[in-house]
């Protein structure tokens, strides 16, 4: 039998391939292999299927803060200076980057096939997985990872590594202290996510902060705080969990602080109606190309939940105080803006 066909008929049934599946596989072929080949087969599927497998190496040099996969098998990354080709973890075929992407969203507890083409979901290790098959990939199966950090940091340590000034650094604390609510906007990859979390790092630990999430990515690890994650629909279309029904359970879970960690569509309708009606200090992060972007923006989200501009800009007056703009620069992701709205 081959393993990896195993394996893969397990992940299509339902199953995680973790250790305790790849050892159930291995152990079928156990009279043939012997005991040291069990133990060798499944240390080798292991490492290959439960975590990055041929990616691994290149997901722990220091720096690389997203890995991308196109479907002839090309690999490229990002350490700090935009992307770059890294042909020596390319793979080796097409249908070897389906059998990759499919085996990743598995181990994410996801599905990912004909049916249901494309996956996000969190890898052991806070590893941010994306995924899509043709034919919607015209060119073969794509395969996005953004390496997420583990560790909680804190103001403080964004200021030493430069990320904002001394000056900056005491206004965004201030920001935090006096519970103004505020956005962190900026475009993909420039640290909205990583500044946001360094902010919450310094709300009182008694208070309860309630984070909503399409994916579970920002990290918190000190304090009083629960995580709610939307869920996508099954292929049957039914079963989903958006953000604005998650946004509308969080106001019932009595927060001191309620984080959106993405506003990206009708779930700014909830949020906004919530940093009117007494939950002070709340936040999220928006993609925006410049400060001066935001209602713009925030008028597009709210067409989407069926609010006339008027109405967004009402809401804004009244809720947001303050823009927190952040950018990647040839030195590296900067806090370029704190503007008042």
């Amino acid at each position: 039998m081959h393993f990896a066909e195993g394996i893969e008929r397990a992940v299509i049934a339902g199953r995680i391939p973790d250790a305790c599946t790849i050892r159930e596989v291995v152990e079928e072929s156990a009279e043939r292999l012997g005991e040291r080949g069990v133990r060798r087969h499944t240390g080798f599927l292991e490492a290959e299927l439960a975590g990055l497998g041929p990616l691994a190496a290149l997901a722990v040099r220091e720096g690389v803060t997203d890995i991308l996969v196109n479907g002839s098998g090309e690999t490229w990354a990002d350490r700090g200076a935009g992307l770059e080709r890294v042909p020596d973890h390319d793979f080796e075929s097409a249908e070897h980057v389906r059998r990759f992407a499919v085996r990743l969203a598995g181990v994410s507890g996801r599905r990912l096939d004909d049916a249901q083409p494309w996956v996000d979901g969190l890898l052991p290790g806070a590893v941010r997985l994306h995924a899509i098959l043709p034919p919607l990939a015209a060119g073969g199966t794509c395969v996005s990872l953004r390496l997420l950090r583990r560790d909680a940091v804190r103001l403080a340590d964004l200021q030493a590594a430069g990320m904002c000034t001394p000056g900056e650094a005491i206004r965004l604390g201030r920001l935090v202290r006096e519970r103004e609510a505020f956005v962190v906007t900026g475009g993909t990859g420039a640290g909205k996510t990583t500044l946001l979390a360094a902010l919450l790092g310094e709300v009182d630990a008694n208070e309860r902060i309630v984070v909503v999430e399409d994916v579970l990515e920002m990290p918190l690890n000190r304090g009083h705080v629960v995580r709610l994650q939307a869920r996508a629909p099954n292929v049957e279309g039914h079963g989903g969990v958006s953000l604005v029904d998650l946004v509308r359970q969080a106001l019932r879970m009595r927060p001191d602080r309620l984080v959106v960690g993405e506003v990206r569509g009708a779930e700014v309708r909830e949020l906004l109606q919530a940093l009117n009606t007494g939950h002070e200090g709340g936040c999220a992060t928006l993609h925006a190309n410049k400060p001066a972007d935001v209602p713009a923006r925030l008028e597009a989200l709210g067409a989407l939940a069926g609010m006339s501009p008027a109405a967004v800009r009402a809401q804004v007056a009244t809720a947001l105080k303050t823009v927190v703009h952040v950018a990647r620069t040839p030195a590296g992701r900067r806090v370029v803006a704190i503007a008042d709205l």
